[in-house]
């Protein structure tokens, strides 16, 4: 529509339509992204996520970082742009400890990160952070899930996927969303990973080097599930159907509206 990418040289000039391009460009890396999805109860909460490789020849990318005793994170997107901004998260934590001898309220922690990601919406020299983060937390009032954007909103959660292939976890999450409230931890892992399920490829399998589960529970410290814990629930997860997959809408080649390509695998 608008020729020669005159709209989206820098994330200050709005186009005809009234939108930043850039900003724009920022959130489709998060789409593109590896899948993560967040989902809680009265006493805990659970991320889940996909760990790809680059190659046969690699580790598998770790997508769930933690933050503090009581505070996660999983990204979706860039992961360089995430690995910042959980630096800036854990010397947030960390100072308020120090100063207040006490844990960092979820909530505020995120609002600090809205913050920071809007500004970068603000200023020609730089560029929107290209990362989703799904920030989960326990604090005073209980377990809290909360989504990041590049543009910087934000918003809390009872479930929420994001990345890749997301479409399909979140359609199951919304179905089963009002059992998480009451759910004990079993039923809410089994609920996290048949969802996780659902955003692989019809020939692709979950397995206990390609996934990542992180749980914190009120009153306990954040902790990962180990591969045997992992291979119980992985066992009993519902088959697939042959049936193929919705994919997500491609990017529209060329044109002054479509999304910068952005390699957001690793």
């Amino acid at each position: 529509m608008y020729r020669n990418h005159q709209y989206d040289m820098d994330c200050i000039t709005w186009s005809p339509a009234g939108r930043i391009l850039q900003v724009e460009y920022a959130m489709e890396a998060v789409k593109q992204g590896t899948p993560v999805l967040g989902l809680r109860s009265k006493t805990h909460v659970v991320l889940a996520s996909f760990k790809r490789a680059q190659s046969e020849l690699a580790q598998h990318q770790q997508k769930i970082f933690k933050i503090d005793d009581n505070m996660a994170i999983g990204i979706s997107g860039l992961t360089a742009d995430a690995r910042v901004l959980a630096d800036y998260m854990r010397s947030e934590c960390l100072n308020h400890r120090y100063v207040f001898d006490a844990e960092m309220n979820t909530g505020r922690l995120v609002m600090q990160i809205a913050d920071k990601s809007q500004q970068k919406t603000q200023n020609a020299s730089k560029r929107p952070y290209g990362v989703g983060l799904l920030v989960a937390g326990v604090d005073e009032k209980g377990p809290h899930l909360y989504e990041t954007c590049p543009s910087g909103n934000a918003y809390e959660y009872y479930s929420m996927a994001i990345g890749g292939r997301s479409t399909s976890a979140r359609t199951y999450l919304e179905k089963h969303f009002a059992e998480f409230e009451s759910a004990d931890l079993d039923t809410l892992l089994k609920h996290a990973l048949e969802a996780m399920n659902k955003t692989t490829a019809s020939d692709q399998t979950l397995t206990v080097k390609n996934t990542a589960v992180a749980v914190i529970a009120v009153g306990e410290k954040y902790r990962e599930l180990s591969e045997d814990q992992l291979q119980k629930f992985i066992d009993n997860l519902e088959k697939k159907e042959d049936e193929p997959m919705e994919e997500e809408p491609a990017p529209a080649a060329g044109g002054g509206d479509a999304p910068a390509p952005m390699d957001t695998s690793a």
